[in-house]
């Protein structure tokens, strides 16, 4: 009786790896495919993101014009809402609570506080939600992602510019004459903007993770507020017969909204002068600007992949 020998069927271990023909990976390398929403360099993020630039302005101007496009009164709120900000916070700090005391030119102080602070707030809390909030847009189109709080951030940029027409009015009208300090306005705003961009991506990123952030984001940012002197003077507030200790005033006035909001009233107004800055104003306006700006867009880029998934 002949004996028929079988081949036992192979091991797991002996089965024959898959050809390099048949790798996915291998074959995807071959044809110059990539992983698809993979986050790129930081250098050619950069340079994807300023390819966009014309749809950075472009959506920024759009979200402006529609802003108030449902209000009779349309883009005119868009100096009414600060100007009755800066008259609710004029009656109950300057007249209930007396802030003014010791404050020459009280209004235009108080209204280029409100301003200045204004845009800081709004692009902080646009960039919350630029990317929660636009989620269809996100899924639908591929682009860097950073495009979106920077174009909020332009947007808030933007409505400012129309605030400031309306304070260089409330300046002239409380007689504090043109001066060549107004030029210093332009690089006060330009450093701000930078500022505001960089805090705004890092919260974009945080407010994508956890969207109850933008919840929580007006509390923080009233806090914020009440200690950078947009009503009041902390030079006067923390001097030698405040009863305050004396690192108080210091530590405020590294407060980057302070830094901003006094550069500008330096810039602006004729009686705020030198003495009210803390020292090496610029310097410490440069270096918020760099480290807000640079840490926050590496801190967006780095989780570019994960936008809009989950």
């Amino acid at each position: 009786m002949s004996q028929v020998l079988h081949t036992p069927p192979p091991t797991p271990d002996a089965v024959a790896p898959v050809p390099a023909d048949h790798d996915p990976a291998a074959l995807a390398a071959r044809h110059g495919l990539s992983v698809s929403g993979a986050r790129p360099s930081l250098p050619e993020y950069v340079r994807q993101l300023w390819a966009r630039r014309h749809f950075i302005t472009a959506f920024a101007t759009a979200k402006l014009t529609a802003q108030y496009s449902q209000a009779k009164l349309g883009q005119v709120w868009q100096v009414m809402t600060p100007l009755l900000n800066a008259a609710v916070y004029y009656f109950i700090f300057g007249m209930l609570m007396n802030t003014s005391r010791g404050v020459e030119d009280f209004v235009p102080f108080l209204v280029t506080g409100v301003f200045v602070w204004t845009f800081t707030q709004s692009s902080i809390m646009a960039g919350t939600k630029a990317v929660s909030g636009n989620l269809g847009l996100v899924r639908a189109l591929h682009f860097p992602r950073a495009a979106l709080p920077v174009s909020f951030c332009l947007q808030q940029l933007q409505q400012l510019m129309f605030s400031m027409a309306a304070l260089v009015v409330i300046l002239l009208a409380f007689g504090v004459p043109p001066a060549a300090s107004w030029a210093l306005a332009v690089p006060a705003l330009a450093l701000q903007f930078v500022f505001n961009a960089g805090v705004a991506l890092v919260m974009a990123r945080v407010g994508s993770k956890i969207p109850d952030m933008a919840q929580l984001m007006p509390f923080l940012l009233r806090t914020w507020m009440y200690g950078s002197g947009v009503m009041f003077s902390i030079h006067h507030m923390t001097g030698p017969d405040s009863g305050l200790p004396s690192w108080v005033g210091p530590l405020l006035q590294v407060n980057p909204a302070v830094v901003y909001i006094d550069l500008m009233r330096f810039a602006l107004i004729d009686s705020f002068g030198g003495g009210m800055l803390p020292d090496h104003v610029w310097a410490m306006a440069v270096g918020w600007a760099l480290v807000a700006g640079i840490g926050g867009f590496i801190y967006f880029w780095k989780a570019e992949e994960t936008y809009g998934r989950g």
